[in-house]
């Protein structure tokens, strides 16, 4: 195998015209040039170089290896600071992937705030729900995916039609914890659902309702793992939601609720970026958050620019 450093010294020799006067320019001694050039032939298999008294001239593969040698030894020069460029985050990129509520809440302080601490360092995003996001970052699409995941409901007639507290020792669709076990999950925060009624509708005034006192009620659903979950907290309340309109946009979501097309649950941070018109929030009983985390992989999670990214989307989430 040939190694960077034989081939520094092949090229000093090659420049200088003897061992000692590449000794002078390498800094060591010209024993260590001799060996190093043995064990350079003794890698490649045949002569380099001719010695003729004291001079020294290459061999037609000496010069062959002296004229790659300079392109090879400049790449890896190019590389190295490239590299060290990248773990001292003057370079790099990161590419994150995070669900819509979460691109527009948390995501833009936490890339304002790597652009100010790390120009250098370039961070893309790109909107998928969970689980796509999750597979995307398993794919090698991403470095950061943030999700999240809802907890296990209650067996239905827990909560019982007045939509009560109920028995939640029982579970309908339990988190899927070992899903993740093999990914470093950073948690950021945990979001409460609310319900959102029309403004003229009878518990728009409400301080908050039982979700079985919206039994009767057209919905608006949202993407599928919130749809998903929504059916199941509805049915341990002991009804089936009427799922009218499903959009994985939440403000077509409240644009449709304050048209008093239906009523909805969304996640509070999903109305932190959107002005909502017409509507009208309402705390739900039983009271559910699900959980929002930012997710990588165990080797990217030691990259410099991937550990800077997550230290600044959790610093978002405390704000």
């Amino acid at each position: 195998m040939i190694e960077a450093r034989h081939l520094r010294v092949l090229r000093s020799v090659a420049a200088t015209g003897s061992f000692s006067a590449a000794a002078r320019e390498l800094g060591c001694t010209q024993p260590a040039v001799s060996q190093q050039m043995k064990a350079l032939e003794h890698s490649v298999g045949t002569p380099l170089l001719i010695r003729t008294g004291r001079e020294m001239r290459l061999t037609e593969a000496g010069e062959a290896l002296v004229r790659h040698a300079a392109g090879i030894l400049a790449g890896l020069t190019a590389a190295e600071e490239e590299v060290a460029a990248i773990a001292g985050l003057r370079a790099g990129r990161v590419r994150l992937v995070s669900f819509p509520s979460g691109s527009s809440t948390l995501v833009p302080a936490a890339l304002a705030a790597m652009r100010a601490d790390h120009p250098g360092t370039r961070v893309s995003l790109v909107d998928a729900e969970p689980p796509r996001s999750v597979e995307m970052l398993r794919e090698g699409e991403c470095e950061i995916a943030l999700a999240f995941r809802y907890p296990a409901a209650p067996r239905a007639g827990g909560a019982g039609g007045a939509g009560g507290a109920g028995d939640a020792s029982g579970a309908v669709g339990a988190p899927p914890l070992a899903e993740w076990e093999d990914l470093v999950v950073r948690p950021l925060l945990t979001d409460r659902l609310v319900g959102l009624v029309p403004e003229g509708h009878r518990l728009a005034v409400a301080d908050r309702a039982g979700i079985g006192e919206l039994a009767g009620e057209p919905w608006i659903a949202g993407c599928p793992c919130c749809r998903r979950h929504l059916v199941e907290i509805c049915e341990a309340a002991g009804f089936t939601p009427r799922i009218d309109f499903a959009t994985d946009d939440y403000p077509a979501v409240i644009g449709l609720v304050g048209a008093g097309l239906g009523v909805a649950v969304l996640p509070e941070l999903a109305l932190e970026a959107v002005r909502p018109k017409a509507v009208r929030t309402v705390a739900v009983e039983p009271e559910v958050r699900r959980e929002v985390v930012a997710l990588t992989l165990p080797d990217l999670a030691r990259v410099p620019a991937v550990a800077a990214v997550l230290d600044r989307l959790a610093h978002a989430a405390l704000r």
